[in-house]
């Protein structure tokens, strides 16, 4: 199944029309998120870089075509106007790791219409999806306070795919690992992970278990604790890794119950046993909320695995995003439907240099001193403008961005989101549009009335 085809079937039907109709002047598209999910205070771009793969590779094919208009419930060759249409346009967008605030947009296109409009689903579901989960795995490391988080959100993602964007961008963001070893692998992250229960559970007893997977591997090992009783376990872990001389390095996992409690009596344990370099690991239903507790508890934790709640952003599962025409044939547009308005023309965002103190504007504006522009060109007729970014660089705009972030936008709870100004020229445009919409929806009714 092709990728091309991995899209709303309204897209292609629009596209056939608008090719049938000969409409295939520039139009500009906005990709922006228009409100923040609860309990947060900012977002953080990411997606952007399988976008443009996504666009660069971009074809329709006579397969394709006659794809399309099988779903159509119409003959093949009705289909063949969009045999060999590929992306040639132009992508302006925010870089992978920083931040936004809602109504700003993360990535704007300017193509011919049928092909800006075709890849419309497409770039939705994989900027909405990332800038998702990006978020809720930001406010992870936010809540750890400098200690590691790693991932482990493969086995109960949406998907294996939405498992490789979760590995992703929690490393964008700072995350220390990843469970996934194909992750791993391609973005060169260190693979972390110990044992389940069944392995313990096959064994005699944990001793026999504990003993047998340290031989299976050089080093320091992590042995999972709390298979029958969580405190017996670190007497047990804490005995053979004295045995083996494992301990520097080792580390106990802690998977369930009062985490706080555990964590504190087995860090007794393991010190009583001449064990201090023996870390302990949380795990088990983990999320911002929780770590934020336990940190503030002072439990004595130094690594936090984060798997189910954060890979699905399991308290904010989507975003409010959208992808709206802003601008055709160079007639700036916009929608006035109720709790839905759109802001017309191409569009900048300027961020102060000293915080996050943004405003909205159009492209063309001059960018004052003092404010940089957030969106950059990154493609151009179809083609990428500078080399594939890298998730180093991207964590480092996120630090960096994080750092100017108001305190009140990185609270864990009950937080507090700058909102973008509008600039006057974008406010005149967006005034001069709805009057000119509105004038002509009054003249039809009149027109219909007499």
């Amino acid at each position: 199944m092709s990728q091309v085809t991995t899209t709303d079937l309204y897209e292609a039907s629009m596209a056939l029309s608008y090719l049938r109709e000969g409409m295939t002047k520039d139009a500009t598209f906005s990709l922006f998120v228009r409100d923040l999910p609860p309990d947060r205070g900012f977002l953080v771009s990411a997606g952007l870089e399988p976008v443009l793969d996504f666009l660069t590779d971009f074809r329709v094919t006579s397969d394709d075509a006659r794809d399309f208009a099988a779903a159509l419930g119409r003959p093949a060759h009705e289909g063949e106007p969009l045999v060999g249409l590929g992306f040639e346009g132009e992508v302006r967008a925010v870089p992978e790791g920083r931040i936004v605030l809602p109504g700003e947009p993360l990535l704007e296109v300017t193509a011919p219409l049928p092909q800006a409009q075709l890849v419309e689903t497409w770039l939705l579901s994989q900027v909405s999806h990332q800038t998702t989960v990006a978020a809720k795995a930001a406010r992870c490391v936010l809540a750890s306070a400098g200690r590691p988080v790693v991932d482990f959100s493969l086995r109960r993602g949406h998907g294996p795919g939405a498992g490789m964007q979760a590995a992703r961008v929690g490393a964008m963001v700072g995350f220390s690992g990843t469970s996934n070893v194909a992750a791993a692998l391609r973005w060169k992250m260190p693979a972390s992970g110990t044992m389940a229960h069944s392995y313990i559970e096959a064994f005699d007893d944990e001793e026999t278990a504990f003993i047998a997977f340290a031989r299976s591997r050089a080093g320091p090992i992590t042995l999972l604790v709390d298979t029958y009783d969580t405190v017996g376990g670190v007497v047990i872990a804490a005995r053979v890794l004295n045995a083996l001389q494992r301990g520097p390095g080792s580390a106990i996992r802690l998977d369930s119950g009062d985490l706080a409690e555990l964590a504190r009596r087995s860090r007794a344990v393991l010190d009583q046993a001449g064990l201090p370099d023996v870390g302990i690991i949380a795990s088990g239903g983990l999320d911002e909320y929780r770590i934020d507790d336990l940190v503030r508890s002072g439990a004595p934790i130094d690594v936090y695995a984060v798997g189910t709640k954060v890979g699905t952003s399991s308290d904010a599962p989507y975003l409010d995003s959208a992808y709206k025409l802003v601008e055709y044939d160079g007639r700036p547009v916009m929608k006035l439907s109720a709790a839905k308005v759109t802001a017309p023309g191409r569009k900048q965002v300027l961020r102060a240099a000293d915080g996050v103190d943004d405003v909205i504007a159009l492209a063309e504006e001059d960018v004052p001193e003092g404010r940089e522009p957030l969106l950059q060109t990154v493609m151009s007729e179809g083609r990428r403008t500078r080399p594939r970014d890298t998730l180093a660089a991207a964590h480092d705009r996120f630090v960096g961005d994080l750092a100017a972030l108001p305190h009140q936008a990185c609270r864990i709870r009950n937080p507090e989101a700058p909102v973008p100004a509008i600039s006057a020229q974008l406010s005149a445009l967006a005034a001069d549009v709805r009057q000119r919409l509105e004038k002509g929806v009054e003249q039809r009714r009149v027109g219909e009335a007499s």
